[in-house]
């Protein structure tokens, strides 16, 4: 159900408009999402440069984030019960200048169907670290993203 959310195109931008409004501005755009992987790609362009020639480490971060929490969103969406979901830490590496059009994809979907799993027979909040990397339209890996999102069913 919420893959085909995701997958329409207007639904999902209206969802960025009103509910992540910079994503929607910087052009992060989601090219797939599967129960195992999410795929989100975003733009080097002037509203995401940084003084250096290269795209803002914020908006990588944007981009990395999403491909993180759609995987996530796609196993808690209208779920009984519904979870919470923050991220609790972050890390980033960057190993080259990120120019032209940049490819995050997380492929941690099966540890967050294992969690969620464990989540629902449990009433403890519990954390999990995704990695989300980056990569140029060369295929060079630009950067990757450590993040941790902490879980919990709501009661």
């Amino acid at each position: 159900m919420f893959k085909k959310l995701v997958a329409n195109s207007f639904m999902f931008r209206l969802f960025l408009f009103s509910k992540l409004p910079m994503a929607y501005i910087a052009g992060v755009r989601v090219k797939s999402l599967t129960d195992e992987k999410s795929t989100v790609t975003i733009k080097y362009k002037w509203l995401t440069q940084n003084p250096f020639k290269s795209m803002y480490f914020a908006c990588q971060a944007m981009a990395a984030e999403m491909s993180t929490g759609l995987l996530v969103m796609n196993y808690t969406y209208k779920s009984e019960p519904a979870f919470s979901m923050l991220i609790i830490k972050n890390e980033a590496e960057y190993y080259k200048k990120a120019v032209g059009k940049i490819t995050f994809t997380c492929e941690d979907g099966n540890k967050i169907k294992e969690l969620i799993n464990q989540l629902q027979k449990s009433n403890e909040g519990v954390s999990v670290e995704l990695i989300s990397n980056g990569f140029d339209e060369k295929g060079d890996k630009v950067s990757q993203f450590k993040f941790v999102w902490s879980l919990k069913a709501k009661t």
